[in-house]
């Protein structure tokens, strides 16, 4: 007994030595100094974030615009960056009797694209130039003042009828109306954002196209407090023909929270392509700022839209983020495919890894230094938000590590000229936890959560199908932690 007791001891110390050599070994591998780095190229690729992308007008004001030549199946996938739904339509439409809502106009296009992992966004006009009871009959009938018209003129037997903005029968219907539609939309995170519609022809915040009457531009401000009423967890927006009324309309959409929107690029053509670029730079800093075309059959039968070069510099000197696709979406791709391309390369924010790098080797238990830096070739800011995570899979693609530098905010990332965006550096030393087994990992890079869920879409190749994008492999050497 005294001899087998023996040859265990040798063979357990034996055992030992050779751990030890090969743990030295190992930890000599992870000092050589040895580097990974990678240097990603942008892929061109459209990116749907969010915060940003092109928006297809399902209704149009008129309900036939655009959305009545897609099958309940076509959501037009094939259209790059297509992000949002957009519901315009009179409220007629969805309160045809008083408290008689019709929801359903809105929700059955909607949930098309949602189920997508698209969002919608809402405009309720009050005054159409195409018929006569945008705001519903029962509202007149109840007593609210208003004017017959003839788009451009008023006139005692006009075709169609615009409210009284001040009315107070007026406004305490279209209170309760907002209240419903606030019920069901506010704080929705299916919902981009709701414009403030309920002012001007179309919704659009000017009388031009209707009686031509001025108003007040505290009637304009009451009617952006109602929507702010009722909407205060939903990004609103604000018509830049707000300040046709007066220009403390657009001071107070800025200081209340609202972003701007513009409907009338490339209405005109040449220098009168737009107005309004000076007006966004209160917003875009901090909110996403809209830009809609005009109606790209009629622009581009004007003579107006030519390549469309102008709708790319409307989106640099507005620095926007959303974009309107404001005609037949797939005639519109086929007329515009590389302005459409261009776009995307500058829309909202396109944040760009340009160098990463990483020990090749780590022990286990011990410090992983990743280096990168990051750049917003983008016109706007990354306004949602986010943190680089670095997470290693193991040869099952499990995830077998996430490492996230929350002290590095993508939103602080500045935006610039096409090509001069500047890189920032970013660095951090993560502690390679206890439980890391030793062996090889793949490498992978994605910008989300504080926690290091992935939520934006970077332009790299190699997504796993979550947002994360494989840069290379790293080797974790090392003994398994022990009691």
């Amino acid at each position: 007994m005294k001899s087998l007791s023996s040859w265990s001891w040798a063979r357990r110390l034996g055992g030992l030595w050779l751990l030890a050599v090969a743990a030295r070994v190992l930890a000599s591998e992870a000092a050589s100094g040895a580097t990974t780095e990678v240097r990603p190229a942008d892929n061109g690729a459209a990116l749907v974030n969010p915060g940003m992308g092109w928006v297809l007008h399902f209704y149009d004001n008129v309900p036939a615009n655009y959305g009545s030549r897609l099958e309940p199946a076509d959501t037009v996938d094939d259209f790059p960056g297509l992000a949002v739904v957009y519901l315009r339509i009179p409220w007629s439409y969805l309160e045809p009797q008083e408290g008689g809502f019709n929801w359903s106009v809105l929700d059955t296009p909607a949930q098309r694209w949602i189920a997508k992992g698209k969002q919608v966004a809402l405009r309720i006009s009050c005054t159409e130039s195409w018929m006569r009871w945008a705001t519903p009959e029962w509202v007149q009938r109840a007593g609210a003042k208003g004017y017959n018209f003839t788009p451009g003129k008023e006139q005692a037997d006009g075709p169609y009828w615009e409210p009284e903005y001040d009315d107070p029968v007026f406004l305490a219907k279209l209170d309760h109306f907002l209240a419903a539609l606030g019920t069901r939309y506010d704080g929705n995170p299916e919902v981009a954002f709701v414009d403030v519609g309920s002012f001007g022809v179309w919704g659009e915040g000017h009388t031009w196209a209707s009686t031509q009457r001025k108003w007040p531009a505290s009637t304009l401000i009451r009617h952006i407090d109602l929507y702010r009423k009722y909407f205060p967890r939903t990004l609103l927006a604000a018509n830049d023909d707000f300040s046709f009324q007066g220009e403390e309309t657009i001071r107070h959409a800025a200081t209340a929270g609202l972003t701007l929107r513009d409907d009338s690029i490339l209405v005109q053509g040449g220098t009168n392509a737009y107005f309004h670029a000076a007006m966004a730079q209160a917003f875009w800093p901090h909110r996403p700022v809209i830009l809609e075309s005009e109606h790209f059959g009629g622009s581009r039968d004007r003579g107006n839209w030519k390549d469309g070069a102008q709708y790319l510099q409307a989106v640099e000197d507005y620095h926007a983020s959303y974009v309107s696709i404001h005609w037949w979406p797939r005639e519109f791709l086929a007329e515009n495919r590389e302005l459409v391309a261009r776009i995307n390369r500058r829309l909202g924010y396109r944040l760009q890894l340009t160098v990463a790098a990483w020990p090749a080797v780590v022990a286990a238990e011990a410090g992983w230094r990743v280096t990168s830096q990051w750049r917003n070739a983008g016109v706007a800011p990354c306004l949602p938000g986010g943190f680089p995570a670095f997470t290693l899979k193991d040869d099952h693609g499990g995830l077998a590590g996430v490492f996230v530098d929350d002290a590095f905010e993508v939103r602080e990332l500045p935006v610039g000229a096409p090509g001069t965006a500047v890189a920032r550096p970013q660095a951090k030393t993560f502690r390679v936890p206890f439980n890391l087994k030793p062996g090889n990992y793949t490498v992978w890079v994605s910008l989300g959560t504080r926690t290091g869920t992935p939520r934006l879409a970077l332009p790299l190749d190699g997504d796993d199908g979550q947002h994360r994008y494989r840069l290379g492999t790293l080797r974790v050497t090392g003994l398994p932690a022990g009691p």
